[in-house]
């Protein structure tokens, strides 16, 4: 039997693509409304996806940079991950509900809290996407043990108190006391979903994450990150299929291949110049006063980071236009890009899985929801030809169904 792959689905916004807002069938307001997240979460629940993706970011962090580039972007206006994903919980039964909040802006007490509150809602579904600072105060969860509720009417008692546990943790960053306010969750504690490539994110990573979520392009460099992070959790006493490596994609997929690059052209043209642009300020500069179907020009800031100059050498190489270049930033936030057919999607994704690159795939679609039925339509059902993917969820939670253990209460 094929080893089976993960799959989760990201659904911020309208979808992964800069114009996807633009699309004749799209929605434009959709970020704002939750009957759209219904359509999408329960779409992809029926596919027997393994959990669904909210990114957050505080505030807006797209610049008007060059002028009149914000006003084209809609990457602006949506909901707030925790209510809604509390809200998608009661519509769904077993898909897994995972959303970002940042460490700045939250202190453990809340984050461990609201996470908690999530799993119990979602019956043991609920996702932590950490970001920024870190502290190990996620042992809040552990402030009850799992039998710590009697519950006995005859005597009184309402918990064990034996197995009430404070914290007290006093840290660089936090002193909490604790215990937490929520009951032991049903998957222990929520997963913990990370995405970083730095040398202190694949620490973090080895010592606590679940699943890893990752950005790269090309096959080598995921095989060596995948290789570097797997090889890093025997130091923690972790075992390697208790952490799950899922990289990034944007599919564009067509029953042929010029179907699906016409799908791919067509949210292209779409691309405001000035929105393109943008997304080659932070790295390349204000590029507004070139002709944007001529050469990348060369740039006068010594400074480039490794972005930067893996788009340079990008444009390089395949003798880019800048309208082209921007176009494989836009077409899907940075992330790889896959156009084809449901085959050679496949390919592909069978590939990395073989090759030690990948276990799985964080589906970022371009336009939502009409890129999500394309995925389910023809990709769903080359994976389960090929024996890749479940036809039934193996279990209620979402740890059941990722495979990973339930962690240990410390103090059990």
């Amino acid at each position: 039997m094929k080893r089976q792959i993960k799959l989760g689905l990201s659904m911020r916004y309208v979808g992964y693509h800069a114009a996807a807002w633009r699309h004749p069938q799209a929605d434009p307001g959709a970020a704002s409304k939750f009957k759209h997240f219904v359509r999408v979460a329960q779409t992809a629940e029926a596919a027997k996806f393994d959990m669904l993706f909210l990114a957050d970011g505080i505030g807006i962090r797209a610049r008007n940079e060059p002028p009149g580039s914000l006003c084209r972007s809609a990457q602006n206006a949506e909901l707030e991950p925790l209510t809604l994903l509390s809200a998608l919980a009661a519509i769904t039964q077993r898909i897994g509900l995972v959303a970002t909040a940042s460490t700045t802006y939250n202190e453990p007490f809340h984050v461990a809290r609201k996470y908690a509150s999530l799993d119990h809602i979602s019956g043991g579904r609920a996702g932590w996407n950490i970001v920024t600072s870190w502290s190990d105060a996620e042992a809040l969860w552990d402030s009850w043990e799992a039998d710590a509720f009697t519950h006995d009417k005859a005597t009184g008692i309402f918990f064990d108190p034996g197995k009430l546990h404070v914290l007290a943790h006093e840290g660089k960053h936090f002193k909490v006391r604790g215990p937490l306010s929520v009951a032991r969750t049903p998957q222990g504690r929520p997963v913990l979903v990370q995405a970083g490539a730095s040398e202190q994110g694949l620490a973090i990573a080895a010592a606590s994450a679940d699943v890893v979520y990752t950005a790269h392009q090309d096959l080598g460099a995921a095989k060596a990150y995948y290789a570097d992070l797997k090889g890093r959790l025997a130091a923690h006493g972790r075992s390697p299929e208790h952490l799950l490596i899922m990289p990034g994609v944007t599919p564009f997929v067509g029953r042929t291949r010029q179907e699906a690059r016409d799908k791919f052209e067509l949210l292209n043209e779409l691309v405001d110049p000035l929105l393109g642009l943008s997304y080659l300020y932070g790295q390349l500069g204000d590029l507004s006063g070139y002709p944007v179907d001529g050469p990348v020009p060369e740039p006068n800031r010594p400074e480039l980071r490794s972005l930067a100059n893996n788009l340079l050498a990008l444009a390089r190489r395949d003798n880019l236009t800048i309208r082209q270049l921007y176009t494989v930033v836009a077409a899907g936030f940075g992330l790889r890009v896959a156009v084809g057919t449901a085959s050679d999607l496949v390919d592909e994704m069978e590939d990395w899985i073989n090759q030690g690159a990948a276990d799985g795939f964080n589906i970022c679609p371009p336009v939502l929801p009409i890129a999500l039925d394309d995925f389910n339509e023809l990709v769903m059902p080359e994976l389960r030809r090929r024996g890749m993917f479940r036809s039934e969820y193996e279990g209620p939670t979402l740890r059941e169904n990722l495979g990973l253990p339930v962690p240990r209460n410390r103090y059990s």
